[in-house]
């Protein structure tokens, strides 16, 4: 049952993935994995934490599905994956950003996307096929955000 749980979720993230498509997503920059972490911004630049929230909320990011956090406007929040309240207690930028670019370096078996990584991904739809799902703002904009969540 609860792995039938986990793939129907999976599902419902390329699903909504696939629907959130667009043209926004460039080649990725390329960044620096140390420890447990990206310490260097992808952009060079700080993001916009209002931006984040934007994305963190939108249904076509997908991360709202997953994760619940202290958004009371927002319904139906997901309980897949962990609450991201007190995100930016529990995680540092750099390791927040690694987690957006390639939760699978944490652990392999997620079912969270890898929002900035290419290679090595297997059943890519085709909108995605050697693109990331995010820009670099993006994952950006949404570290700024996460980083502000704090208990």
């Amino acid at each position: 049952m609860a792995r039938s749980l986990i793939h129907i979720a999976a599902l419902v993230v390329v699903a909504g993935l696939t629907f959130a498509a667009g043209a926004t997503a460039e080649e990725p920059a390329p960044y620096k994995i140390v420890g447990d972490g990206i310490p260097e911004s992808l952009t060079g630049a700080p993001g916009d934490a209002a931006r984040g929230r934007a994305l963190v909320l939108a249904r076509g990011t997908t991360c709202i599905l997953c994760h619940s956090g202290p958004f009371p406007e927002t319904r139906f929040q997901g309980d897949l994956a962990p609450d991201l309240t007190g995100a930016g207690n529990r995680w540092s930028v750099s390791q927040l950003r690694l987690r957006l670019v390639d939760a699978s370096h944490f652990n392999p078996q997620t079912i969270m996307p890898s929002y900035y990584r290419t290679d090595g991904l297997v059943r890519v739809g085709r909108n995605f096929t050697g693109r990331p799902i995010l820009s670099a703002t993006e994952i950006e904009d949404i570290v700024a955000f996460l980083a502000t969540l704090r208990d």
